[in-house]
C-alpha cells in the first residue's frame, strides 16, 4: 500500500488490534512502516465496531508518506452513554465523531487523547497498541477460597476435555 502512494501522499487504514503488536516480520513491517511513514494518529475503536462480522477491536491509522514517524496521537472512541455494544441494529453512527473532528486541529491531551513519542515505540518493538494511560484498569482482587474454586473449576474443565480428546481418539 505505501508503495502505491506518492511522496507526501495521504491515506487511512483500518487494523484490527493484532497488526499492532507481534515480533519477527510484524515487527519489521511495522518498523519500516513508521521509518517511512508519519503515522501521526491512531483512532483506537470498540470491540463492536464491525459486529455482527467480526468482534475485534480495531483502529483507524492515518499517516503521510515521506517523512518519518516523529510522534503518535491516539484518541480513544467511546461508546455511546448508556450503551454497551454496537451492533448491527446499533450502528457507530457519524455524529460519534463529532469530538474526534473538534479535536483534530487543536490537539490536547485529555482523558480519551494522548501521545506517545517515537523513542518509546522504538524501546517497546514499535508495538503500536498503547493502551489509554488516563484510563486506570480496576484490579480484580479475590479470597482464598475464590480462587481455590477458580482453580478446582478450571482442573473440573480440563479433565473434561481430555476425556473428550480420548473418546475422540477412541472412536476412531
Amino acid at each position: 500500500m505505501i508503495r502505491y502512494l506518492k511522496m507526501g501522499g495521504r491515506a487511512a487504514i483500518v487494523l484490527p488490534d493484532g497488526s499492532l503488536t507481534g515480533d519477527g516480520v510484524k515487527q519489521r513491517i511495522r518498523q519500516e512502516f513508521l521509518e517511512q511513514c508519519n503515522v501521526h494518529t491512531i483512532v483506537r475503536l470498540p470491540n463492536s465496531v464491525f459486529q455482527p462480522y467480526a468482534s475485534v477491536a480495531t483502529n483507524l491509522l492515518f499517516f503521510t508518506k515521506g517523512e518519518p514517524t516523529k510522534e503518535i496521537w491516539y484518541w480513544e472512541h467511546k461508546l455511546p452513554e448508556g450503551q454497551k455494544s454496537y451492533s448491527k441494529t446499533k450502528p457507530i453512527q457519524k455524529s460519534e465523531f463529532d469530538s474526534l473532528k473538534a479535536w483534530w486541529n487543536n490537539r490536547a491531551e485529555n482523558e480519551q487523547a494522548w501521545k506517545v513519542g517515537i523513542d518509546t515505540l522504538k524501546g517497546n518493538g514499535f508495538n503500536l497498541d498503547i493502551k489509554n494511560p488516563f484510563v486506570k484498569e480496576e484490579e480484580v482482587t479475590h479470597t482464598t477460597a475464590e480462587l481455590l474454586d477458580l482453580l478446582s473449576e478450571s482442573f473440573k474443565k480440563s479433565d473434561e476435555l481430555i476425556e473428550e480428546l480420548k473418546e475422540g481418539l477412541n472412536a476412531k
